[in-house]
């Protein structure tokens, strides 16, 4: 199943490191995004700051920031046990940012905690997923790092998951574990595709 799921993996990065028209695509991709009811009605959302050849999120997020919305980002950390978990900062402005681990823009270490910053995942409502590969029905392939897996497990049943790609990355059937969470949603610069959700994860 691993090697399955590497050989994907690899596949994949290739797929999405040599797609062009990044910038523009991802354009596309998170007005889609930012369009659906499910967002405008959302109260608290998260989002992803993109890192690398990911879609491109930051000039969509900001001016969603300039709207009022209320808006989460992940940041890399661990949980008591030493796992990999994403903590949840509410962002009101860029500056509070600092590159953090891989370069990706995340809250300084010694605000990690703040109160009135912190969100819990109980309270998203819709989250943006970053991944590797999905597939139409809403089977996603991470990094293998297993953040947002955890994530998955501490946000509330009716929050909803959109998984944004590249047409690009799309893949007949991502190689799934019994854990791993498939996306409500999944949105390229071309479909928004219905996933099978949590309802029908193992």
């Amino acid at each position: 199943m691993n090697d399955l799921k590497n050989l994907q993996r690899r596949k994949a990065l290739d797929a999405r490191n040599r797609q062009a028209d990044k910038d523009v695509l991802s354009r596309i991709i998170c007005d889609q995004f930012i369009a659906q009811p499910i967002y405008r009605q959302a109260q608290t959302v998260m989002w992803y700051i993109h890192c690398r050849s990911e879609v491109r999120t930051q000039a969509a997020l900001l001016n969603e920031l300039a709207t009022g919305k209320r808006i989460a980002i992940p940041y890399c950390t661990k949980d008591e046990r030493g796992h990999n978990k994403l903590g949840l900062w509410r962002l009101e402005d860029f500056s509070e940012l600092v590159p953090g681990m891989w370069g990706i823009l995340e809250p300084p270490k010694q605000r990690w905690g703040k109160p009135g910053k912190e969100i819990a995942p109980e309270q998203l409502d819709c989250i943006m997923v970053p991944g590797v590969a999905f597939d139409r029905n809403g089977g996603r392939l991470g990094n293998g790092a297993g953040y947002y897996d955890r994530l998955f497990k501490n946000v509330r049943a009716d929050a909803t998951l959109i998984g944004v790609c590249f047409e690009s990355q799309l893949v007949e059937q991502v190689v799934m574990d019994a854990h791993d969470v498939a996306m409500d949603y999944v949105i390229t610069e071309k479909n928004i595709y219905t996933g099978k959700g949590r309802r029908f994860s193992s």
